[in-house]
């Protein structure tokens, strides 16, 4: 995940991530990396990343799912903001998108792997609160 956050304060520095399903209502996560000084080590998040200077969510989100993992989405929808308040300080835009593909063969270029989950498996995995919290508001107003 792509993070600048010495252009802004932690109170006005922005981000953005897609919570990203598939027709079987599969969520892709990402496990990040775990390295010293980065947001979150070693945690199953959703793509996304901190916006350069200037540059709105909706355009950083569309250029991390590229630089991320050459992946471009169906659908992308803008849902809410929330803030990182434990980890990078940042306000994080939050995007839906849906993509069916197989991320086994997403040439990721940051992180460890790709993997899609059920929502009843995501309690078992180890995600940041923000987006266990920004996951579940998405889940709840979802259609039943």
């Amino acid at each position: 995940m792509h993070q600048n956050t010495t252009a802004d304060s932690p109170a006005t520095a922005r981000g953005a991530v897609a919570i990203i399903a598939n027709r079987r209502g599969e969520l892709l996560l990402h496990l990040r990396d775990d390295l010293p000084g980065i947001a979150w080590p070693d945690h199953w998040s959703v793509l996304g990343g901190g916006c350069d200077p200037g540059e709105k969510p909706c355009e950083t989100i569309v250029r991390e799912l590229d630089e991320e993992a050459g992946l471009s989405v169906d659908g992308l929808t803008e849902l809410f903001e929330i803030r990182d308040e434990h980890g990078s300080g940042q306000l994080i835009t939050f995007f839906a998108a849906s993509w069916d593909g197989d991320e086994t063969t997403l040439p990721l270029a940051e992180g460890v792997k790709l993997q899609f989950f059920a929502p009843e498996h995501l309690a078992t995995l180890t995600i940041p609160p923000f987006i266990r919290d920004g996951i579940h508001r998405h889940l709840a107003a979802r259609p039943a």
